[in-house]
């Protein structure tokens, strides 16, 4: 039989996940989150997904060569442990703890992951557990899935591993070659995420919120610089103010954050509430400025000699999804083409870290084109759904080939839809398998969903996906965008013809799809264009504010029911309010 391996991520932290790969083939993956619907899932193994995964491929624990984890032991020799117990000197419990007990994380990580796999069946005795490095399951994650075949730079921009939290490399002939690692406290992501919570949102979800105000603000006001800096190849943050621990953290109501009271002596209060205004605007402006140009200068000094070489980069960890930044890496020069990891947090880890053991035993992984890797539904699972659903919904099936045509022109007329179709998404991104769907040329179309159904920040942008035909037009660029993992330009033109997914720095956070991964999605745009001139769709994901991506028809009825949109399509089956 093929090479089976099972990779499973999350079991200390956040963001459980399970993928599965069978012959180099990614068969499934899926996040813990969706199916127990608790946004990040913190502190729950992957169990469920795992089952999915299993159960998807029709296979049992035995039919399972190595289950693959993203956490690995840290040897005392090395410069990991010596550097966190430096740099944390005024917090001497934590400091020896490094030093004296220093791979304590990952054996709680190993015997959790043993009890999740005895549920599901497998015998603890007789599996083979293979711990990955980190950093190496998000190299492996991004490299491996990118399809690259020449040598290629690899960057991993992470909050923290094991120890690392930033990682410099190259790819070769399906070997992953070390450079630079960088590690705690001194992170850029950490601080990005410290800066977050003061910005009011939590760390490891509201990041992309800040993004998303930064360019309300202006980055000059505020000269961040004292922050972090990068020196003589070295990333240094002033733990003065942020990436803290113990009695360092500033506490309110109780909570400690990773920020120090020293930054709101220097800022001010931390923000409270929903609105974006001055001086918090202008501080996410400069946070998101320092975090790209650093991110930039680490790039040049340890990847640059590589990039002018080959042209190309894998990237992945958290940093990965700042798609601003991914947008100033593409403008340079010599980078002919970047592939970001879909999925670039810790989810993404499960799929790294089993990508990496395949290749370590002979079976090479394929590129990584899509990323439909979840559940799917038949018409008989949705009507099933619907009748048992206490809203007793309203309920047509409509013909296959009528409803990109059906609805199509309900977003023509205004009316944002529900689209759940197909296999759900894996990673943060809904790309037209759960989403929630506007006509980016009908006015106030993205207020109403914010509002109405997302309950989200007024400020939050939203974004397009497009037929490939229309990618080149809109956006002035030919690179593949199949994953929302960067931002471009709108070009003049396209800004008044679709300005709901346009946002207030004149980009779009956009995703080019060609057929062949979603056809009826792209069906369904090239009926809007018919209508509008436009082969452009608002795309959000199917949730709430606070919740997880919709999994299954039951999560999608529940939603439905509990907002403002009047039209839900899953499969052929079309629930009207």
């Amino acid at each position: 039989m093929a090479l089976t391996v099972l990779g499973l991520s999350g079991a200390l932290s956040h963001d459980p996940s399970a993928a599965l790969y069978i012959g180099g083939k990614l068969v499934a993956a899926a996040e813990e989150e969706r199916f127990i619907r608790d946004k990040h899932a913190k502190g729950r193994m992957p169990f469920e997904a795992a089952k999915f995964c299993l159960d998807f491929a029709g296979i049992g624990p035995q039919d399972v060569d190595a289950v693959a984890i993203p956490f690995a032991p840290v040897g005392l020799c090395g410069p990991a442990r010596w550097h966190y117990a430096r740099r944390y000197w005024y917090a001497p419990d934590r400091a020896l703890d490094a030093l004296l007990n220093g791979n304590r994380r990952y054996r709680r990580y190993r015997s959790r992951i043993l009890a999740c796999l005895a549920q599901l069946g497998f015998d603890p005795a007789q599996v083979d557990l293979t711990p990955v490095p980190h950093h190496a399951a998000h190299a492996s994650s991004a490299y491996h899935c990118s399809g690259f075949t020449e040598k290629t730079a690899i960057l991993g921009i992470d909050g923290k591993g094991e120890y690392a939290t930033t990682f410099f490399g190259w790819g070769e002939h399906g070997r992953i070659h070390k450079i630079k690692e960088f590690y705690d406290p001194d992170s850029l992501s950490g601080l990005y995420g410290a800066v977050t919570e003061y910005l009011g949102f939590e760390m490891l979800d509201g990041e992309y919120k800040v993004m998303g105000m930064a360019p309300y603000g202006d980055p000059s006001r505020h000269d961040f610089s004292r922050l972090a800096k990068f020196e003589n190849g070295e990333l240094v943050i002033d733990t003065d103010y942020a990436n803290v621990i113990g009695l360092r953290r500033y506490k309110e109501n109780g909570k400690g954050y990773y920020f120090s009271p020293k930054l709101i002596e220097w800022l001010g209060p931390r923000r409270q509430g929903d609105v974006a205004d001055d001086p918090y605007i202008h501080y996410a402006a400069s946070m998101q400025r320092l975090f790209e140009d650093i991110a930039l200068r680490m790039i040049e000094h340890y990847l640059g000699d590589i990039l002018r070489e080959t042209g190309r980069l894998a990237f992945a960890g958290g940093g990965a999804l700042n798609v601003k930044l991914n947008q100033r890496i593409l403008a340079r020069p010599d980078v002919k083409e970047l592939f970001v990891q879909p999925a670039a947090g810790d989810s993404g880890t499960a799929v790294g870290a089993a990508a990496y053991v395949s290749v370590a035993r002979g079976v090479p992984v394929e590129k990584m084109e899509h990323v439909y890797l979840g559940p799917a539904y038949s018409n008989e699972d949705v009507i099933a759904a619907c009748q048992r659903h206490p809203a007793k919904p309203v309920w047509e099936r409509i013909d296959v080939d009528a409803a990109p045509r059906r609805i199509a022109r309900l977003l023509a007329d205004g009316h944002p839809v529900a689209w759940f179709q197909g296999r759900m998404e894996f990673g943060p991104r809904a790309l037209g398998a759960r989403s929630i769907l506007g006509c980016p040329s009908a006015p106030g179309i993205a207020d109403r969903i914010n509002a109405q159904i997302k309950f989200r920040e007024r400020w939050r942008p939203f974004c397009p996906s497009m037929l490939d035909t229309v990618g080149p037009r809109m956006l002035g660029s030919t690179h593949p965008a199949p994953f929302m993992t960067f931002t471009f330009p709108v070009a003049e033109e396209w800004k008044s013809r679709v300005p709901e997914v346009v946002h207030e720095d004149g980009t779009a956070r956009a995703q080019v799809l060609r057929r062949e991964f979603n056809p009826r999605y792209y069906d369904l745009m090239a009926e809007l264009e018919k209508l509008t001139g436009n082969g452009v769709v608002l795309n959000t994901s199917l949730n709430r504010r606070g919740e997880p991506m919709i999994c299954s028809p039951d999560d999608a009825l529940n939603m439905f029911y509990g907002c403002d949109l009047r039209y839900l399509i899953m499969e052929d089956i079309l629930v009207a309010k």
